[in-house]
């Protein structure tokens, strides 16, 4: 055999094999494809077993989104019978915004000041019309991230434990505000 022969089977060689073994790991690709498509694919075993002791647990309680929806909106229509423009918020035990209503003509500053009356009552659970009251004998409590100490805000309560909190913000006076924050905790027993 001449060089030139030998050179060219060798290529050949190669080719054929090339060609063999990417059409084997294309079949082999295709296949496991296949398989999986054909079967679907199986979750992660979960965890059957109760590992959690019953005295380790709380139940909370928490106002549905319909309920907050329907406390702000009777605290706004409350407002809005009395020709007042606010805002209004809903937070739930741990301060998260859960609804806020903002009246025609409210003043921008407003928004703020109804979620943080609302995180305010919750956190302490007492209207925060109460609340002011306290800062005369511990002046820094006003100083705790995301509190408002003006009247206006309203806990919503069960069994004795806040569970969420209303805020009010906008009209003339912190009274009016407090006494629309409190129409929207009243429209939850109905």
């Amino acid at each position: 055999m001449t060089k030139h022969t030998k050179n060219t089977m060798s290529l050949r060689a190669r080719l054929l094999t090339g060609t063999v073994a990417a059409a084997a790991l294309g079949a082999g690709t295709f296949g496991a494809i296949s398989a999986n498509a054909a079967e679907p694919a199986q979750a992660p075993a979960a965890v059957t077993a109760d590992t959690t002791h019953p005295r380790d647990l709380r139940q909370s309680t928490h106002l549905t989104i319909d309920a907050a929806t329907r406390a702000a909106r009777a605290a706004l229509d409350a407002a809005e019978s009395e020709n007042q423009r606010v805002t209004v918020a809903v937070v739930d035990r741990d301060g998260n915004t859960v609804v806020t209503l903002r009246g025609d003509g409210a003043g921008p500053q407003s928004y703020e000041s109804a979620v943080r009356k609302a995180f305010t009552a919750v956190s302490w659970n007492a209207p925060t019309s109460e609340l002011v009251k306290r800062l005369e004998s511990a002046p820094n409590l006003k100083d705790i991230p995301g509190t408002l100490f003006l009247a206006g805000g309203a806990p919503v309560a069960a069994k004795g434990a806040p569970i969420a909190g209303i805020g009010v913000a906008g009209a003339p006076s912190g009274a009016l505000d407090e006494q629309f924050a409190r129409a929207g905790v009243a429209a939850l027993t109905r």
